[in-house]
């Protein structure tokens, strides 16, 4: 099984990445958000225990989510492997994904970090929010998301790095080369199905 982290800054690409390796390499696509608005919608006991801090605007804590993975890696016995888009966000989510992983007698293999220069990011967001009506299309608000993902992110690539795992690529590139150099680093572990 093999398993892959992307992550990137708000604007570098991470959903799109991560749909076209989740297609070409046949991976299991964990999205965390997408989890979440999952077990709301089919009203699962971790669903249910989501939205009570989901509706009070608190993020849902760390146990809570790691259960939605680890019951979506139950449900996917046959899968691939996974790609985690969004998730971990932090050192300490790191941890205890490598945790639950290894008691799962797998691991992350890779994790590949988008690199993208701010001022295309806040391009790029402010226009995905006048094409999308997003709220958080204005520089203000763009380049406060920016700046948490780089205090609260940046550990997760350290703690990688200490494992040798982390592979940072350029993000700035036409979507199609980026993928070409996200592949380079996947296709030493994992070939196209």
């Amino acid at each position: 099984m093999f398993n892959l982290v992307l992550f990137g800054p708000p604007g570098s690409g991470k959903g799109t990445q991560s749909i076209t390796i989740a297609s070409t390499y046949h991976l299991q696509h964990i999205s965390t958000g997408d989890l979440l608005r999952d077990e709301v919608e089919r009203q699962t006991a971790l669903g249910v225990e989501a939205k009570k801090y989901m509706d009070q605007g608190l993020l849902v804590p760390d146990e809570v989510v790691i259960g939605m993975i680890s019951s979506k890696i139950d449900e996917s016995q046959d899968a691939r492997g996974f790609i985690f888009d969004g998730f971990p966000r932090t050192k300490a989510q790191a941890e205890a994904l490598d945790k639950l992983l290894e008691f799962k007698n797998t691991k992350i293999d890779l994790v590949l970090a988008l690199d993208v220069p701010e001022a295309e990011l806040i391009k790029r967001l402010v226009g995905r929010g006048a094409s999308s009506g997003r709220s958080d299309d204005n520089e203000e608000v763009i380049t406060k998301r920016i700046k948490e993902y780089h205090s609260k992110t940046e550990p997760v690539a350290n703690y990688y790095d200490a494992h040798d795992k982390l592979e940072r690529v350029k993000g700035d590139h036409s979507i199609e080369d980026t993928f070409k150099l996200l592949a380079r680093h996947i296709e030493k572990y994992l070939l196209p199905a």
